[in-house]
């Protein structure tokens, strides 16, 4: 019992920054109706802006370095601490004016990629401009014990959970007493009401981001010494902080404080119990990262519909989706460049242009599911990588014959997929995104990395495609990559596209469409909703299934550092960049994402490889912010113009509905 006490409170340090992350989430919400998910990442800045301060007494900016010590005199920590809640504050001010500001009107869509984006530009940031392996975080806390019989209990943990519990008070008094506070919330439920009373809700929010940034940068700082420095664990905490976030309705500081510290106790006696000889083998890794998965969908499934949403001055739309068609001569001159690219390249840059291919159908998933369904997603490199691993074990245990192998372990990541989309079912929007991204976090911490499921100590060998005693395999002696399987994945991935397309184009893709514009509406011609939604669901796991496979046969093996959660989001980064409602977009993704021909010219060819991540997640908050149609979108705009007479602009007529009384043309704009 006394270990059981002792590895419970040892949580708290864990608990408080799911406490005041979550505190913080409910805070933004109330004053913005935005689920911000860079709340962790603006504490990951703040953290080692202090390593730094401490180690050599460097202020380390976006661009340029202050020093303010040296590594004999570094910067006290009083002021360490201070500077770098000040940079909280700063990120998240800057947040909200340049960022969420301007996208107050814009769809949930916009919305959260833009929170995504911004959270992948701060973590690379971080990555970029500090020294991450050898920073290390001073203590701050005093290191005091209590005993309480063989019960011994560190007093930073208490210390850290009494800072929760105070910023989450501090959080209530301001919204329950202050004029401030009321009026926010006020302007939560009608923001036109609070401008006629005098009140601005964007100065009222813009406190609001300035308050959480200061809990958020004050509670990683001073749980750093404790939790270490990890670059992508702060980055995620704010899985865990929505978590309990959403069990509090995203309105109760109370319950979201309680239930973060209640989360981080709980994980941290997993991680005791995992260390007994009767807990089960396949629950040791990645059992703890599973619970806030669990947590979201309970409370989500429990409580979604009482889940208040912001009142807003207006109607937000998706970008227009144009409705494909599949042109004979449009085909065969995209599958001649990518012909002349597989032949005219080698290497390295066979590879860049092989691995596009295989991400434009990842990229498709997306275009599916997000761009033409509505379901914001955010786990397609999670069904990608089961199916690779599933076609490890179908490949070198069952010993099933290329194609079927591939076919089978995408079947599986499509019952992935629907798992995962049956809470969309009864959620939409930004909650459905968090459901996804917890999804993808669980699936790669519970399966991915976890040597009982996935023999990664065996390596997860993959057996070479062959197909009629014709080996088709990626490798042929010193050649790395040979043209049969580049031609291969070409081959699949066309007939796929075009599958897809056709889908897209057909009755099923106007029942999308429907879907996305209004649920209710698409019911009341005959559309049956959840069945569309578990569709959309399982086409797409599927396309990131078979890409995912193709991934696999390229490397040989398979391994979870190629389908993690960042990669993923990169590459919905690069979707939305390219145009998150058109195939081009998707085309466009493949070309400029991780690893693609697009990187490889980045590394290679200009030498700023080390810049990518900040490149696609700074290009992702520029198109969300100035261009919701992606770069597709806006050269499909141009090319409209210059049809038309230059003193006519082309005019947007309202798309005639089918019989059904389903949107038929590009512009079926949908709220999220």
């Amino acid at each position: 019992m006394g270990q059981l006490l002792q590895f419970a409170v040892l949580g708290f340090a864990l608990g408080a920054i799911y406490a005041v992350l979550a505190t913080s989430l409910v805070g933004v919400y109330a004053a913005t109706g935005i689920i911000n998910f860079a709340q962790g990442a603006i504490g990951l800045y703040s953290v080692y802006v202090v390593a730094a301060l401490r180690t050599d007494g460097s202020l380390v900016l976006p661009i340029g370095t202050l020093y303010l010590g040296t590594a004999k005199h570094p910067t006290p920590m009083g002021l360490a601490i201070a500077i770098g809640i000040l940079s909280a504050i700063i990120w998240a001010l800057l947040a909200h004016f340049l960022v969420f500001r301007p996208l107050r009107r814009a769809p949930v869509l916009a919305q959260v990629v833009a929170s995504v984006g911004l959270m992948l530009f701060l973590q690379a940031l971080v990555q970029l401009r500090f020294d991450i392996e050898d920073l290390e975080a001073d203590d701050i806390l005093p290191k005091n014990t209590i005993h309480l019989g063989d019960t011994v209990i560190n007093v930073s943990d208490l210390i850290l959970a009494g800072v929760a519990i105070v910023i989450a008070a501090l959080f209530w008094a301001y919204f329950r007493l202050t004029t401030w506070g009321v009026a926010t919330r006020a302007g939560s439920e009608d923001e036109l009401a609070s401008r006629l009373t005098g009140f601005s809700p964007d100065r009222l929010a813009g406190i609001v981001w300035g308050i959480t940034g200061a809990a958020t940068g004050l509670i990683a700082i001073l749980s750093a010494p404790t939790i270490g420095l990890t670059v992508t664990t702060y980055t995620f905490f704010v899985i865990p902080a929505l978590a309990v976030a959403l069990l509090g309705r995203l309105t109760s500081f109370g319950v979201a404080c309680a239930t973060g510290l209640v989360l981080g106790s709980f994980q941290s006696v997993i991680a005791w119990l995992t260390t007994k000889d009767w807990w089960p083998d396949w629950a040791q890794s990645g059992i703890g990262d599973a619970v806030p998965f669990v947590v979201i969908i309970v409370a989500l499934f429990a409580m979604g519909g009482r889940i208040p949403s912001r009142g807003s001055l207006g109607e937000v739309r998706l970008p227009a989706v144009r409705i494909p068609r599949i042109r004979p001569i449009h085909t065969i001159v995209i599958l001649a460049i990518a012909v002349v690219a597989i032949v005219m390249t080698d290497g390295s840059w066979r590879i860049g242009v092989t691995t596009s291919i295989i991400l434009s159908l990842i990229a498709l998933s997306l275009v599916l599911l997000t761009g033409y369904l509505g379901q914001i997603s955010l786990a397609s490199m999670a069904f990608a990588g089961a199916a690779g691993f599933a076609l490890s074990k179908i490949t070198t245990n069952w010993n099933v014959p290329f194609p079927f192998d591939m076919i089978l372990a995408a079947l599986i990541a499509t019952f992935l997929g629907i798992l995962v989309g049956i809470p969309a079912l009864r959620i939409r929007g930004a909650q459905l995104a968090v459901v996804t991204l917890a999804a993808a976090l669980a699936i790669q911490s519970f399966i991915f990395n976890n040597p009982a499921l996935t023999d990664s100590f065996k390596g997860n060998l993959i057996e070479d495609p062959a197909l009629f005693g014709l080996d088709l395999g990626a490798r042929d002696g010193t050649t790395i990559l040979t043209l049969r399987f580049s031609f291969l994945v070409l081959i699949i991935v066309t007939i796929a596209t075009l599958v897809v397309l056709r889908f897209m184009g057909g009755s099923t893709g106007r029942a999308f469409l429907a879907v996305r514009s209004n649920e209710r509406a698409a019911a009341s011609v005959g559309i049956n909703v959840a069945a569309t939604k578990l569709l959309g669901f399982a086409l797409s796991a599927f396309l990131a299934g078979i890409g995912g496979c193709l991934i696999g046969y390229r490397e040989g093996q398979i391994s979870g550092g190629s389908f993690t959660v960042i990669i993923g989001l990169t590459l919905l980064a690069m979707t939305y960049v390219g145009g998150i409602t058109s195939f081009a977009g998707a085309v466009i993704a493949g070309i400029i994402g991780p690893l693609g021909i697009g990187w490889v010219f980045m590394h290679q060819t200009l030498e700023l490889g080390q810049y990518y991540e900040v490149f696609a997640a700074g290009s992702l908050l520029l198109m969300a912010v100035l261009n919701p149609e992606g770069v597709a979108g806006a050269v499909h705009k141009v090319v409209e113009h210059f049809r038309h007479h230059p003193e006519q602009p082309p005019q947007q007529a309202p798309p005639p509905p089918d019989a059904s009384g389903t949107p038929t043309t590009s512009e079926a704009g949908a709220h999220v």
